[in-house]
């Protein structure tokens, strides 16, 4: 297999790594990085477990090769944070409301609740309904979750 040099920035840090062309980015980022709160649910891109942003833009980084990240900003779950470091609104209305019961799914909906919310900060519960139709919760199921993003809304 051949090897690729890869240089990104991963949650605001400079990264220069050698690895495998054909390693996803989703291996890329567990077992490369050792960031474990991005997870593998389905394997292919229908739970939106594994999402994370890409420049910006949710993406689920079990479909996306780690080469393509070269030069590109990454943000993972562990990236989202508020200010001073301690929790974003996201959190911490997901708390509030109850949003999280075995926490699975949570870090991607909270990745794809921050892409939203960074391109539509008074986005409608429409908006976010749609957002969040990549993402599934087989636990809490949507309301308390819809009402968590809802609330964090220009926080």
């Amino acid at each position: 297999m051949k090897l690729f040099s890869l240089a990104c920035s991963v949650n605001g840090h400079k990264v220069r790594r050698e690895i495998l062309s054909a390693r996803s980015l989703l291996e890329f980022i567990r077992e490369d990085l050792g960031l474990k709160g991005t997870k593998e649910g389905c394997g292919e891109g229908e739970c939106g477990a594994c999402m994370v942003l890409v420049d910006g833009l949710a993406v689920n980084a079990c479909l996306m090769m780690a080469v393509q990240l070269h030069g590109r900003d990454l943000v993972t779950i562990e990236g989202i944070k508020g200010k001073a470091g301690g929790l974003h609104p996201l959190q911490k209305t997901f708390m509030a409301e109850g949003a999280v019961q075995c926490g699975f799914c949570t870090p991607g909906l909270i990745i794809a609740s921050e892409a939203l919310l960074r391109r539509k900060p008074k986005a409608t519960l429409e908006d976010i309904k749609l957002e969040l139709t990549g993402n599934l919760c087989r636990c809490t199921g949507y309301e308390k979750i819809i009402s968590a993003v809802a609330k964090a809304r220009g926080k």
